[in-house]
């Protein structure tokens, strides 16, 4: 690959005709002024990142030798805290102190609902997502397992349908109810003196309408701060045989989408790099548009327009048509080679994401910025994998120093901080501190928490089984001290505060059951793995009022560092081989429907059938967690070598089944040496010694090698 010299450094030749054809017109930011400024910042921060990484490990290091030294479960907790705060590991908690973030949209600040992570490099999936801000809740119900039973087709299913208006007009009346009877038995709506007729028990959630006031196309409610539309047709199937003509409700939905540019997606070179930016490119810029063929027809995807309507008293309103978005750069360990350091090293890939997404997104808030994806003027960027609050600090040094580059005010670029590793967890609020001035989001994240929670302390002994880790004291003492942290720093009513991924998008039905507990921690998001879950999951926003919980959760005491710091060993090693081998067939089978797409396909996250032929969202987040549970307890000897090589076997040849419908996939079975399997088991092998646990060392070379096949 050319590179191009940019006042000392080397810009891959793509990459800067990228930027300077695409990014740059219109940013009011010249390419020599650009490439300076990018030129000095790589300078200043690449070694700074660096030695960020080196304490990492000088960190692990003595944490390994603590735990080589005193084996086994913590008998001492204060001794244990004494020692994390002697090598640097804890920090000293600030004084009281309220965030001080402003220009925040109220779609993260002020309002309560799902959110969606999508894969930067899949167009389709992005614009899909992009347009979740509103979906049909006769559709997530007609075509999920969220109401007992299925539809039976080809075609329209009548039963199906009646319980699906059933379903959603119960909601009408839980959510809006009517001043008498139920939305049941309405045969029409209409507009009279500004109110809603038939009258509503409550007028004030009565917020507009669209068509004519006598024969109104919509009726807008608003509830808990969310927007539901009843569209009213009567020329539809569903609509002429519906005595109000109702043909569908629409639910606000995904208030925000999280673009991510890392652990969905498998971007390894510059190539992936480039595709990634352009389709964030052209979310910045409104003109993303996508065609794919479906069932023999050539479709077409474009973002969706804004939603006007004319309010009770008569004036016209317009209502956000998308999803408010983000985008999540990687974090700090990865490098790239679109960009070479003086002495032709690889620059720190998180260091170019700074750059080019926020150029990209002067495309909405800079000078001649739409002002659509953010009216209040801000870049929305979350930033993962950060360790502590001095790395969140660097992170807060870096974005104000492309501020200054690319024209912002200082705050301009806002961060999200996802609270995913032990270090910061135990410090987070020195980490918000580090932030005070821009963030916007902090959420907790199971399966990176629970990878890092385990390399951490990958010597202290064998961890407990995978499926008991959610009932152990630390997670608890982790999901409550990030509400109660976020809302002691004032996040309420200026950021995010945000709970994990539903991972299992076929079970809407559970989901529907379970999810409700997110809000009801005082989380004002959620993640979901698809609209549909988006629209479904918008239900327990409106079942629980999220703003108003939080000044009683805030009141309760923050659970104890000690209980965040106790590590989930087994106490009782003495398992079945019938146990240790279903669970290592567990973790094997998820690593090799993960990482056979990843590295043969591209693929960074998809719905992989689990050892029980359940579809499970799988990203680098959840193989994190399965590979270094397996390297731990091959580490202790729970395991052997033989067991693990005979797990990986027998799910290779299970997986290959699963696949067996993808004109694409290559078989790992009989002869188990293809560059995806190699991969999957040097993710356990060498799991013990890979940086954190990541899997993304690995799985890039893998990757890499597989292109140049």
């Amino acid at each position: 690959m050319d590179y191009l010299d940019k006042d000392g450094i080397r810009i891959a030749a793509p990459l800067v005709e990228f930027v300077e054809s695409k990014c740059l017109p219109g940013s009011g930011v010249t390419a020599d002024a650009f490439w300076k400024g990018a030129a000095d910042i790589f300078k200043k921060f690449s070694p700074e990142n660096d030695k960020l990484l080196a304490f990492r490990e000088e960190l692990q290091t003595k944490i390994d030798a603590w735990h080589e030294a005193n084996p086994g479960p913590i008998t001492d907790a204060p001794a244990y805290e004494a020692f994390l705060r002697e090598i640097g590991y804890l920090v000293d908690e600030p004084a009281k102190f309220s965030i001080t973030t402003e220009n925040v949209d109220p779609e993260i600040a002020t309002m309560a609902g799902p959110q969606l992570v999508v894969p930067s490099l899949n167009a389709r999936f992005v614009l899909n997502a992009a347009n979740a801000r509103w979906g049909s809740l006769y559709d997530a119900f007609y075509g999920t397992d969220a109401l007992p039973g299925e539809a039976k087709g080809p075609g329209y299913d009548e039963e199906r349908g009646a319980q699906v208006v059933e379903k959603a007009k119960s909601l009408l009346d839980e959510f809006a109810p009517l001043a008498s009877g139920s939305h049941k038995d309405v045969t029409g709506y209409k507009i009279e003196g500004g109110a809603l007729t038939p009258a509503l028990k409550d007028p004030s959630l009565f917020a507009g309408f669209t068509g004519l006031p006598d024969t109104p196309d919509s009726v807008l409610l608003k509830h808990n701060g969310l927007h539901i539309e009843i569209l009213i047709d009567r020329s539809t199937n569903v609509g002429s045989t519906d005595a109000a003509g109702v043909t569908d409700i629409l639910m606000e939905s995904a208030l925000t989408t999280i673009v991510d540019l890392e652990d969905s997606v498998a971007a390894v070179d510059c190539a992936d790099k480039i595709d990634a930016y352009t389709n964030w490119l052209g979310l910045m810029k409104g003109d993303l548009v996508e065609s794919f063929d479906k069932g023999g027809k050539t479709l077409t995807r474009k973002l969706a327009s804004d939603k006007d309507f004319t309010t009770p008293d008569g004036k016209a309103a317009t209502l956000q048509g998308r999803s408010t978005l983000l985008v999540r750069n990687v974090g700090h360990l990865m490098k790239t080679e679109a960009v070479l350091l003086q002495d032709g090293s690889q620059a720190p890939e998180g260091v170019l994401d700074a750059l080019i997404t926020n150029l990209i997104s002067l495309q909405d808030v800079g000078p001649n910025g739409r002002r659509v994806n953010s009216p209040a003027g801000s870049i929305y960027v979350v930033k993962p994998k950060m360790h502590g609050p001095d790395e969140v600090a660097f992170t807060d040094s870096l974005f104000a120093a492309v501020e200054d580059l690319i024209g912002l005010s200082r705050g301009t670029i806002k961060v999200g901080v996802m609270d995913e590793e032990r270090r910061t967890s135990a410090n987070l609020a020195a980490c918000i501190k580090a932030v005070s001035g821009r963030i916007v989001f902090i959420n907790t994240g199971f399966l990176d928490r629970t990878g890092d929670e385990m390399h951490t302390s990958m010597k202290a002994g064998p961890m407990i089984l995978k499926a008991d880790m959610k009932a152990s004291d630390w997670i608890q003492a982790y999901e409550e001290r990030n509400v109660a942290i976020g809302l002691a720093c004032g996040l309420s009513g200026k950021a995010q505060i945000g709970k994990g991924m539903w991972a299992a998008p076929d079970r809407m039905g559970d989901m529907l059951d379970q999810k409700i507990g997110h809000p009801k921690t005082g989380a004002n998001t959620a993640w979901v793995p698809s609209p549909t879950a988006a629209t479904l999951h918008a239900i327990h926003y409106h079942q629980v009022e999220v703003m108003g919980l939080r000044d009683e959760i805030a009141k309760r005491p923050t659970p104890a560092l000690e209980r965040l710091l106790s590590v989930p060993l087994a106490k009782d090693t003495n398992w079945p081989t019938d146990v240790v081998e279903r669970e290592l067939e567990n973790n094997a089978q998820g690593i090799l429907g993960y990482v056979v797409r990843w590295i043969d396909q591209g693929v960074g996250c998809s719905k992989v059938p689990d050892v029980n032929d359940i579809g499970l969202m799988e990203d680098r987040a959840t193989l994190r967690i399965s590979s270094q549970h397996m390297a731990n307890w091959l580490m202790h000897g729970i395991c052997t070598p033989a067991q693990v090589d005979a797990a990986f076997e027998r799910m290779a040849a299970k997986v290959d089944g699963q696949n067996a419908g993808d004109a694409a996939y290559e078989p790992m079975a009989p002869k188990f040496d293809g560059l995806a399997y190699e991969a999957a088991k040097a993710l356990v092998y060498q799991g013990a010694v890979q940086p954190s646990g990541y899997t993304e060392p690995l799985l890039h070379a893998y990757r890499v090698k597989k292109k140049a096949s």
